[in-house]
């Protein structure tokens, strides 16, 4: 791993390992839209999402993922700085206390430049951006909430890698809604 960049993912994904359907929608996720899945199904919190977002100092996502965040009813990042892996130029979000930068370049060089902005403690989120990092050596953590659906196409989670990575398991907490959350570690 890049000295002092620590990569962290903090993602959904079905039981069937897709984190968003072909043409990027989450309608699937229970609360998607702001709405539950189930309006009777048991309501289990934010399955820790807050405190992740607060032991990090940024997020880096890819251009679709920025895309699809930004059809949402509100900003969810507040003033915490998101870089967008893109060579095209950004829509910025309505909400004006967003920080939002374009950034481009392969994976050690972006990790590099966000350790030099004083931004180790990254959240990678997106497909590809997780895939590439993943293979360049570049996350530390992840933590992968399984929900309940089997969707049989979509975006996968994981991609092709240079060689195996070894998970070591940290944590597994099941949720009354049926959601399975577990964390791990790559030494």
């Amino acid at each position: 791993m890049h000295a002092s960049f620590e990569g962290s993912v903090f993602i959904a994904a079905s039981l069937d390992g897709f984190i968003a359907r072909r043409d990027g929608s989450l309608d699937w996720l229970p609360g998607a839209n702001g709405q539950p899945a189930d309006p009777a199904a048991p309501s289990d919190g934010d399955y820790g999402y807050a405190s992740f977002l607060a032991s990090v100092d940024s997020l880096l996502m890819g251009r679709a993922t920025y895309d699809t965040v930004l059809g949402f009813a509100e900003w969810p990042y507040g003033t915490k700085p998101v870089a967008v892996l893109t060579t095209r130029d950004l829509v910025l979000p309505a909400d004006p206390s967003a920080v939002v930068s374009a950034v481009s370049g392969d994976p050690a060089a972006v990790a590099a430049r966000l350790v030099d902005q004083g931004r180790p403690r990254v959240y990678l989120d997106g497909g590809r951006t997780i895939q590439q990092f993943l293979a360049a050596g570049l996350v530390g953590r992840l933590v992968i909430t399984r929900v309940p659906v089997l969707l049989g196409d979509g975006i996968p989670l994981f991609g092709p890698l240079p060689a195996d990575v070894v998970l070591r398991h940290e944590t597994t907490e099941s949720f009354a809604s049926g959601l399975v959350q577990s964390t791990y570690r790559i030494d």
